[in-house]
């Protein structure tokens, strides 16, 4: 029987984790995130009720973001706050900007960001937090002196090197790869490119060389362009990492209906959804990621736990978000969700979200 992820989720309350917001006092925060003066954390506080929460993603209308916006309403209903979607069309740096502002200038409690770009967003984040607003980053984080918490999805190199592994596994360990990354200033994309880079330094890894890293700027037309123009640029190419959901489902379409499918492999990070069709015919061995849902529903708590006193963002202050269960916030405000899953004709079915 299909398994109903996100409807399950939603169900038992553990359908995400989000990171924003911050207790009624402002903690100030240093270069290496989290919260150093000010404001003490109140573990036994009561989570506020009433609460308003911007939901600021990298872009509207993304799948995956969609998903992970479920997820932090989820979290919203839960604990009876009003959690306010809004964001820009494209994932330009400063396309987020004007939506910081306006948040701050709403009197809002708390925002839960994804960052399009870890410097452009770090004035007005600076700004909004002076204004009382707490910010909880998620995804791909902001300055760490801009917000109070991250919520990452996964570690660093746990992402990237399972993306290396992957694609390993799927040429045969050897041969020619590109990547097809989203904006260049990603800041978590960026964060993964270079881990990946010292895994493929690795003598286990020595068989495989990456020719070319581009970028479809988290664009359906633009990734599906750049999957075509890396394949004309590079002849021997074996295989395509796309650590982002815009781009390996693009990057999937183009190969399922060229002759490149079954000669070019692709990995990256999708929703079952966008590729189960992609797996099933055979253009995508696997593929993996966390559940986008409870990231958002993770990073909400966290920012309703702020706003009420129970953390401030220093590193070892425990909190309960919800179904999700128990966290603790580590070096740099940074709290993390847990490792990806992998995704293949095997399990895919499995999965709705």
């Amino acid at each position: 029987m299909k398994t109903r992820l996100v409807l399950a989720l939603v169900m038992s309350g553990a359908v995400a984790l989000t990171a924003c917001g911050g207790t009624t006092k402002d903690s100030a925060t240093d270069q290496t995130g989290g919260a150093t003066n000010g404001a003490k954390a109140d573990p036994g506080a009561a989570l506020k009720e009433g609460l308003k929460i911007t939901f600021l993603p990298k872009q509207v209308n993304n799948p995956y973001f969609t998903v992970a916006q479920k997820g932090a309403e989820q979290a919203g209903t839960a604990i009876k706050a009003e959690v306010k979607p809004t964001g820009p069309s494209d994932a330009a740096a400063s396309s987020q900007v004007t939506y910081i502002n306006t948040a701050a200038q709403q009197k809002q409690d708390a925002l839960v960001i994804s960052a399009n770009d870890v410097n452009a967003v770090a004035p007005a984040l600076k700004s909004a937090r002076s204004q009382g607003l707490k910010v909880v980053t998620f995804d791909s984080d902001a300055a760490p002196d801009a917000r109070d918490v991250f919520i990452n999805q996964a570690t660093s190199n746990e992402i990237a090197a399972g993306q290396v592994k992957l694609i390993s596994e799927a040429v045969g360990g050897s041969g020619e790869i590109a990547i097809l990354s989203a904006t260049p200033n990603a800041t978590n994309q960026n964060a993964w490119i270079e881990v990946m880079k010292t895994e493929l330094a690795k003598p286990e890894f020595a068989g495989l060389k990456l020719v070319e890293t581009a970028y479809g700027n988290d664009d359906d037309q633009t990734s599906f362009q750049k999957t075509q123009g890396l394949l004309q640029a590079h002849p021997n190419l074996k295989g395509i990492i796309s650590p982002t959901t815009v781009g390996v489902a693009a990057a999937a379409r183009y190969l399922s209906s060229s002759e490149y499918k079954g000669k070019v492999q692709l990995t990256g990070l999708g929703t079952p959804n966008q590729m189960r069709k992609f797996v099933q015919d055979g253009t995508v061995k696997s593929f993996s990621l966390w559940d986008p849902a409870k990231l958002g529903y993770l990073a909400t708590y966290t920012a309703a736990a702020l706003v009420s006193g129970q953390i401030t963002g220093a590193e070892g202050e425990k909190y309960k978000a919800g179904d999700l269960g128990d966290y603790t916030i580590g070096a740099k405000g940074e709290v993390v969700l847990g490792p990806p899953t992998v995704f293949t004709k095997d399990n895919i079915d499995k999965f709705d979200f």
